[in-house]
């Protein structure tokens, strides 16, 4: 069973923020894979599927991103999943909008949601997607991360985005960490 997680934040208010690429990556492979994630439980939503044999589990934590980790560790219990078949995906500002790096495991590098995840996981070895959404020079970071893509940047930002469902999908289908980070990255 694999569990892929998009970070974000709750809420009309956060829909399309730059802080919300995770859920953004989510919803892009929930339609690829023709599903909704729309079941409410685990204070997040989450739906569950079978691609090619394999269980999959997708979650949007509805905790807010600095508390992502209590939703993330409710699915994980109930469902017994290893934190080696866990992906996250999470927005990145010290990359360019849209760009991806690929990881197998890491620190928080300062991002809340994935501090969260590592208190309540226990660990820091778990899958990561980082999508770029830059930053701006002279921007108040909360201001930025909480902000709206331009329209320019959305045309950055959906090729990444792709990108980002391509890998977790050959992810799925290979189980091949190298191959993901060789062929997606960057």
């Amino acid at each position: 069973m694999k569990l892929i997680v998009g970070l974000g934040n709750p809420g009309k208010k956060y829909d399309q923020t730059r802080h919300n690429t995770g859920f953004m990556v989510i919803d892009a492979l929930a339609k690829r894979l023709n599903v909704s994630v729309d079941n409410k439980k685990f204070d997040g939503l989450y739906t569950k599927l079978k691609y090619q044999g394999e269980d999959i589990i997708l979650l949007k934590p509805q905790t807010y991103m600095n508390e992502s980790g209590l939703s993330v560790s409710q699915v994980m219990k109930y469902f017994k999943v290893d934190s080696d078949d866990v992906m996250v995906v999470y927005d990145d500002m010290d990359m360019p909008t849209g760009k991806l790096r690929i990881r197998l495991k890491g620190s928080a590098g300062g991002h809340n949601g994935i501090k969260s995840l590592i208190a309540h996981m226990h660990t820091q070895e778990f899958k990561r997607i980082r999508v770029g959404i830059d930053k701006m020079k002279h921007y108040d970071t909360v201001d930025w991360v909480l902000g709206h893509f331009s329209i320019p940047e959305m045309q950055l930002l959906l090729p990444g985005i792709d990108k980002a469902v391509d890998a977790i999908v050959c992810w799925i289908e290979t189980d091949d960490m190298n191959k993901v980070m060789n062929q997606y990255n960057g």
